[in-house]
């Protein structure tokens, strides 16, 4: 059984408070876009639980780190799954803020559950997707949704970028999580981004933000100069998604990837 995990990019996002468990609230919206890893299973006579591979970009963690691999351990503790051998083909950058590793962790399980027939509901695949992390459940619908509290919370919303281009750009440049939200100070919208995605895409440049780029763009800027280029390109919005690094921009008409990026990630698609 081969899939394609894709990823996601983040229309605007709020850090709307500090909780008490230190974690923060945030609000955003969620968009999938089409760019994707590759993901196979299929049976193995082998004696262990799994036999996982991987190849494009390296995965310098132990297999037992690897979300995949908790994703197929979460459903082999449950249920009753027999030795499998398991193939990711990388092609989604890590530290990106695309989600591609939540991605491949959520459609591990829907994979699972359709190859062992094991019945499970949307809601039950979710919340074993929520086990894993934040963003994972999302990838279940991969449906554009608003999300909120820790990024967990979802309802689904009305919003269709189909007719644009998108070019995204990652640089060799690794945000850690502590860095992102050093500099951040949370606080209430005036508008909830909920509201503000209605808006014709035009007026979006002027609407809706990424709080991260405050606190990361004075550390990083290369990242700003990217952003800035990306209009200067004749992006109708651009911004960088979730905590970074990779920035994006949605174009009416389809861009083309700069010489001067050709030592960075650069992909473009049709939305």
């Amino acid at each position: 059984m081969l899939r394609f995990p894709n990823a996601k990019i983040n229309l605007g996002l709020n850090i709307v408070e500090k909780r008490s468990d230190g974690f923060h609230n945030i609000e955003t919206i969620f968009y999938p876009i089409p760019l994707t890893d590759g993901l196979e299973i299929a049976d193995s006579n082998k004696e262990t639980i799994y036999n996982f591979s991987s190849s494009g970009i390296p995965i310098k963690i132990d297999d037992k780190d690897n979300i995949v691999c908790k994703a197929f351990d979460l459903l082999y503790r449950k249920y009753n799954i027999p030795s499998t051998n398991i193939h990711l083909h990388k092609n989604i950058p890590f530290g990106a803020g695309l989600g591609g590793g939540s991605s491949d962790a959520a459609f591990m399980i829907k994979m699972l559950n359709e190859k062992y027939k094991l019945e499970l509901s949307f809601d039950e695949m979710k919340n074993l997707a929520g086990q894993l992390g934040s963003d994972c459940p999302f990838f279940i619908a991969n449906k554009p949704v608003f999300a909120e509290g820790k990024g967990d919370v979802f309802s689904e919303i009305l919003i269709d970028l189909s007719g644009y281009h998108i070019l995204l750009v990652k640089p060799n440049i690794h945000i850690s999580t502590p860095e992102a939200y050093s500099s951040v100070t949370p606080s209430q919208p005036n508008k909830s981004l909920k509201e503000l995605i209605t808006e014709p895409i035009q007026n979006w440049k002027n609407l809706i933000f990424n709080d991260f780029e405050n606190s990361i763009f004075p550390n990083h800027p290369k990242l700003e100069n990217i952003k800035n280029d990306l209009y200067n390109m004749g992006a109708v919005y651009a911004s960088m998604s979730g905590s970074g690094s990779s920035l994006f921009g949605i174009f009416k008409e389809e861009p083309m990837c700069p010489e001067i990026w050709s030592e960075y990630f650069c992909w473009k698609s049709r939305l």
